[in-house]
C-alpha cells in the first residue's frame, strides 16, 4: 500500500469517518463531501457543459481527445442523501479522459426531502433523456458509485425487464442491499476506514420513503436481471459494503451476465475517487478505462 494511501486512510478514519457518523445531521455531511471535493478538480483535458437531460439537469464531461463513440451515464454516490455531479466530476472526468469517452453525470434528487423512488425515478429519467436526445441506447454503459452504483444496477433491472439492452456497466464500490443484510457492515465495522456501520440504519430510514426495504427501486439486489450486458464490479476488501457487491456479482452471473468482480486490498469506498492523488486510485481509474474501452470495440 502506498504512503499515500496509508495517509488518506488515516484522515478518513479519524476526520471522514466521524463525519459520516453524524448524518442524523444531512446538512453537515453535504457540506463536508461538498468541501472534501474540491481537492479532486475536473482534469485538464476535460470540457464540462451543463444540459437538460430527461426531466432534469446533466453535466457533460467530454475529453478534448474523444475516440469512442460510446456515452457513459453516471449516477453520483452519496448515501441518497449527498452529492451531486459538482461532488463527482473529478472521478468521472479522470474516466471520461483515460477512455476517450464522453460522460454525462445526472443530477440526483436528494432524500429526505425527497425520498425514494425519487432519485430512481431520476436516474430512468436520465437515460431517456439520453435516448431522447439521439444517443443509441446500445452504446450508453451505465454508471455509479456506492448509492449511485445501486441506482445503475436498478435501472439495469429496469431496462432489460423492458426487452433493451446497454453496452455496459460500471460499479464501483456499490451500495445494493438497503435491508443491510450483508454480512461485511458487522465482520468489516472496526476495518473500513470511511464508512460507520453504525449510521446505515438512519439513513434507510431517512431515504426509503414509502418503499419496502428490499423494492429493486431501492435494493437491486433483489431485482430480476436478464444477463444482456457485460459489468465490471470493484470494491475494497475491507469495506463494510463489500458483501453488497459480491452478492450482486452472483446474481448478474446467475442471469447469465459476463461480470469482473476486482477486490481491492484494503482499498477505501469508492477509490478512484482518490485520483490524483493516490497510485492505487489512478490504477483504478486506468482498470475502468480499460473496461470501458473494450466495450466500444
Amino acid at each position: 500500500m502506498s504512503l499515500a494511501l496509508r495517509l488518506l486512510r488515516g484522515g478518513m478514519r479519524y476526520v471522514g469517518k466521524p463525519v459520516f457518523a453524524r448524518l442524523r445531521h444531512v446538512p453537515t455531511a453535504r457540506l463536508g463531501l461538498a468541501v472534501a471535493s474540491l481537492a479532486f478538480p475536473l482534469p485538464f483535458g476535460v470540457a464540462a457543459r451543463r444540459d437538460r437531460l430527461g426531466g432534469g439537469k446533466g453535466l457533460w464531461l467530454t475529453p478534448h481527445e474523444a475516440r469512442s463513440g460510446l456515452v457513459l451515464l453516471w449516477l453520483h454516490g452519496g448515501a441518497h442523501v449527498m452529492g451531486s455531479a459538482f461532488t463527482h466530476r473529478g472521478m468521472v472526468g479522470r474516466i471520461a479522459r483515460a477512455s476517450g469517452m464522453a460522460a454525462v453525470l445526472a443530477e440526483l434528487r436528494l432524500a429526505p426531502e425527497s425520498p425514494a423512488p425519487a432519485a430512481f425515478d431520476d436516474a430512468c429519467a436520465a437515460f431517456e433523456g439520453l435516448v431522447a436526445s439521439g444517443v443509441d441506447e446500445r452504446h450508453i454503459v451505465l454508471g455509479g458509485d456506492s448509492a449511485g452504483g445501486g441506482l445503475a444496477a436498478a435501472l439495469l433491472a429496469r431496462i432489460e425487464a423492458q426487452g433493451r439492452r446497454v453496452a455496459g456497466v460500471v460499479l464501483l464500490s456499490p451500495w445494493t442491499d438497503l435491508t443491510l443484510g450483508g454480512e461485511s457492515l458487522q465482520t468489516n465495522a472496526a476495518r473500513d476506514p470511511m464508512l460507520p456501520a453504525r449510521a446505515f440504519p438512519h439513513v434507510v430510514h431517512l431515504v426509503r420513503g414509502d418503499l419496502a426495504p428490499d423494492d429493486p427501486r431501492l435494493s437491486p439486489l433483489f431485482a430480476t436481471y436478464a444477463g444482456r450486458c457485460p459489468v465490471l464490479i470493484t470494491v475494497g476488501t475491507t469495506e463494510v459494503l463489500l458483501d453488497d457487491s459480491t452478492r450482486l456479482a452472483d446474481r448478474l452471473r446467475a442471469a447469465g451476465a459476463p461480470v469482473t468482480l476486482v477486490r481491492l486490498a484494503g482499498a477505501p469506498h469508492v477509490l478512484a475517487y482518490l485520483a490524483p492523488w493516490v497510485p492505487e486510485a489512478r490504477a483504478e481509474i486506468a482498470r475502468v478505462a480499460g473496461f470501458l474501452r473494450d466495450l466500444s470495440r
